[in-house]
């Protein structure tokens, strides 16, 4: 009996599946599981009214209904086999030749993955890493189809030579990882776009049917490609590669314009194309820790919650600087700085997530909802309390003069609200500096009437309470708090409560487009911008762009592996805060 369930429910895969991407066999197919189904029916029917017969016979009985069953379904198959075979074949599909695919039976839905970029740098080094360690880690379901798109005359063997190289394993549980990086390979494919993207698409589509099982299939498109190319491979995915039985997401890498214009153009575009919830834009160095730990530290902590305002608070600052110069990753050029690149996404991000109030929920929406108050919250930035920067040229010495791409940016922000009015929020970032920086320090106020300010010494800043936040040069949270000096004086010293993630945890930090990549995955938005989000944050920098173009005003130079402009310091006295990293 189990051998005769066996026959019937494989015809019943391979004929209700095989001829799915023939619309003009659609009858027969129709015909065929129609019969399957209700001999099944019939089956179990009259099973199920012999099934209090404990006669001996009842084996024989069952056994004798199944195959009068598959004697009936087989007589169907022949049938439409005979009238099958008497149809034209459709016009094969571009590169659309047979492949092997080991198939899940499990009711699940099925997930692929491309990445449109595939041979590019951050597809190499960034992209299909942070899947493997995914998938390594048990967070892709194992059938998983991965397919990576490119303009390149590549075969998968190919494709999978070239990332294998840059695929690694936890260093904290390195089991079985030969097998789950063989395994993950061969869930790995590649498509040639050729140069009509249009084509190239509806090949990719093909393709991830012929990986796909189950009623359900989902999609995500990594558009890892330059900007011009945007639009018109998502236009292509919209009209071609798109589930029709599951959903669909899309990453778009930054920059989301190169101002509010170009912006406000993009969006409009993409949300004629995809609704705004499949829409996923990208910062990378907001799935850092730093990050997740803002708004863990202040709605988890009782101790922290009650100090989160103008009453406690007496600045904020986000750092974040790079060592590198501009010249090693040939950034910023043609309207495309600093301002675009790390101030509009991931530094206003940043001061969203610290400020907002609470939301309803963790859910992304809601959390969004909160951010967008904040940016509409922050006061006009006025020219005088921005500092423009330009590292200089290490290879043809100084080069001076107006630039719209300046390599570093330094300003101070308020927000009009009642929590944080009068509160400076004090943004530095930039490139070519002296070490690489990221972090976020709170400096609390000093204590009203201090009993101990004689025993502080001669610089009471010194001796602020600070909360600090950082992910480089090595993951950690700290808090400054003033203690007695061990001995027989009173003498106070500053010292840090410090949480080193080395030295706690031992695990290996995942990657930022690890954390990102899941919440895709899972459909977590709130790290993502959202289109009113993004003209938030164009709102606040596009007066500040205005007067840059306008009155052509040329930054001031720093040396590479300084500390970058003098300017930076004297808005920091302006505002009557000392950079901490001083």
């Amino acid at each position: 009996m189990a051998s005769g369930v066996h026959l019937l429910q494989t015809n019943h895969f391979f004929l209700c599946d095989s001829s799915k991407d023939f619309r003009h066999l659609k009858f027969q197919k129709l015909k065929i599981c129609t019969v399957i189904r209700r001999n099944f029916k019939n089956i179990y029917r009259r099973m199920e009214i012999m099934g209090n017969d404990k006669s001996s016979d009842h084996k024989e009985v069952s056994e004798s209904l199944l195959n009068e069953s598959v004697k009936e379904t087989n007589s169907t198959v022949s049938s439409s086999s005979k009238d099958i075979s008497h149809m034209q074949s459709p016009s094969p599909t571009p590169d659309t030749h047979s492949y092997e695919y080991h198939h899940s039976t499990a009711n699940t839905p099925s997930l692929c993955i491309a990445v449109v970029g595939a041979t590019g740098e951050l597809a190499k080094s960034k992209i299909f890493p942070a899947l493997f360690a995914l998938y390594y880690s048990g967070f892709l379901p194992e059938d998983v189809g991965i397919f990576g798109y490119s303009r390149k005359q590549l075969s998968d063997e190919d494709l999978r030579s070239i990332i294998a190289g840059t695929l690694t394993c936890r260093v904290d549980h390195k089991e079985n990882c030969g097998d789950k990086m063989s395994n993950f390979l061969n869930r790995t494919f590649h498509v040639n776009g050729g140069l009509d993207n249009k084509a190239g698409m509806a090949t990719l589509d093909y393709r991830m049917k012929n990986n796909e099982v189950g009623n359900e299939a989902n999609r995500i498109f990594y558009l890892s490609v330059p900007q011009d190319a945007l639009l018109d491979v998502a236009t292509c995915i919209a009209d071609n590669a798109q589930s029709k039985r599951g959903w669909n997401r899309i990453i778009i890498e930054k920059p989301f314009g190169l101002n509010a214009l170009s912006s406000h153009q993009m969006n409009q575009y993409l949300l004629s194309k995809y609704e705004e919830k499949q829409i996923y834009r990208i910062d990378h160095l907001l799935g850092k820790d730093l990050i997740e730990n803002l708004t863990v530290l202040r709605f988890s902590n009782l101790v922290f919650e009650p100090l989160w305002s103008r009453t406690y608070i007496c600045n904020v600052q986000v750092i974040l600087s790079d060592d590198t110069p501009i010249e090693t990753r040939g950034r910023y050029s043609n309207g495309y700085g600093i301002i675009q690149d790390i101030v509009h996404s991931h530094i206003l991000q940043t001061v969203a997530l610290f400020a907002m109030e609470p939301p309803v929920s963790l859910d992304g929406e809601d959390i969004r909802n909160e951010k967008v108050k904040v940016l509409r919250s922050i006061k006009k930035l006025e020219f005088s309390d921005v500092v423009l920067g330009q590292q200089k040229s290490s290879t043809s010495g100084i080069t001076s003069g107006y630039t719209n791409n300046p390599s570093f940016f330094a300003a101070a922000f308020y927000i009009d609200n009642a929590r944080w009015d009068g509160v400076p929020f004090l943004i530095k970032t930039g490139m070519g500096l002296i070490k690489h920086r990221v972090e976020i320090r709170i400096q609390f106020h000093n204590v009203p009437g201090n009993l101990y300010h004689d025993r502080i010494g001669h610089n009471v800043n010194l001796a602020t309470n600070e909360l600090v936040l950082r992910d480089m040069p090595e993951e950690a949270i700290y808090l400054r708090v003033n203690n007695k000096v061990p001995g027989l004086g009173l003498q106070l010293d500053a010292s840090d409560l410090n949480l080193l993630y080395r030295d706690k945890y031992n695990i290996e930090v995942p990657d930022s487009y690890e954390h990102l990549l899941l919440d895709v995955i899972d459909g977590d938005n709130h790290l993502f911008m959202r289109s009113d989000e993004l003209e938030a944050a164009w709102d606040i920098l596009t007066p500040v762009l205005h007067e840059i173009d306008e009155h052509k005003i040329a930054p001031e130079l720093y040396e590479l592996g300084g500390r970058g402009p003098v300017g930076s310091y004297y808005l920091g006295a302006r505002h009557g805060v000392r950079w901490a990293d001083d």
